[in-house]
């Protein structure tokens, strides 16, 4: 993905191609309920994600490019967006968009950013949520700087990281 002489078609290809993977790692391990369906042969019983829909919460507008590939794999999520940015002066993030959906304390929310460079946008996007009632959240990035892993883990405990292609979350 860093070669300089990659199109952007192919940049974009290989970015879904990565989520696709870290997406799986990031879902593994989500509860499935069985439901009885209609096939062209007979009735079934086929496994699908137990309770409500899965929320996919991007950071703007750099999040957005890990949401086709995740969509890919999971169509009917609910999409939510969150605009942060520094205020240099208070060196805080001020919030400037929230597209909220309801009832978040029973839905898992993956916020997604390709990078944890300073983890100040990461950490105040999840606090927000956890302001709306969210409590079950993950985060998934490309990137991740070790002592903002650290940062972002200090401050978010109870969410895990999910950077790289890491076969297990950071805690």
């Amino acid at each position: 993905m860093r070669n300089k002489e990659i199109s952007i078609a192919g940049f974009r290809r290989l970015l879904r191609e990565i989520v696709h993977l870290m997406f799986y790692e990031a879902t593994r391990d989500l509860e499935l309920e069985m439901i009885s369906i209609e096939t062209p042969m007979a009735r079934m019983d086929s496994p699908t994600i137990k309770g409500k829909k899965l929320v996919f919460a991007s950071i703007l507008r750099a999040g957005n490019g890990l949401l086709d590939g995740m969509l890919d794999l999971v169509p009917a999520a609910r999409v939510a967006h969150i605009g942060l940015y520094r205020d240099h002066e208070m060196l805080q993030s001020i919030e400037y968009y929230f597209k909220e959906l309801s009832n978040l304390e029973d839905r898992l929310i993956i916020v997604v950013d390709p990078m944890l460079a300073t983890a100040n946008s990461a950490t105040a996007a999840i606090e927000k949520f956890k302001e709306r009632g969210a409590n079950n959240i993950r985060f998934l990035c490309l990137l991740a700087a070790p002592e903002r892993v650290k940062h972002f883990t200090e401050a978010h405990p109870d969410v895990p990281i999910f950077h790289g292609l890491d076969r297990q979350p950071s805690q």
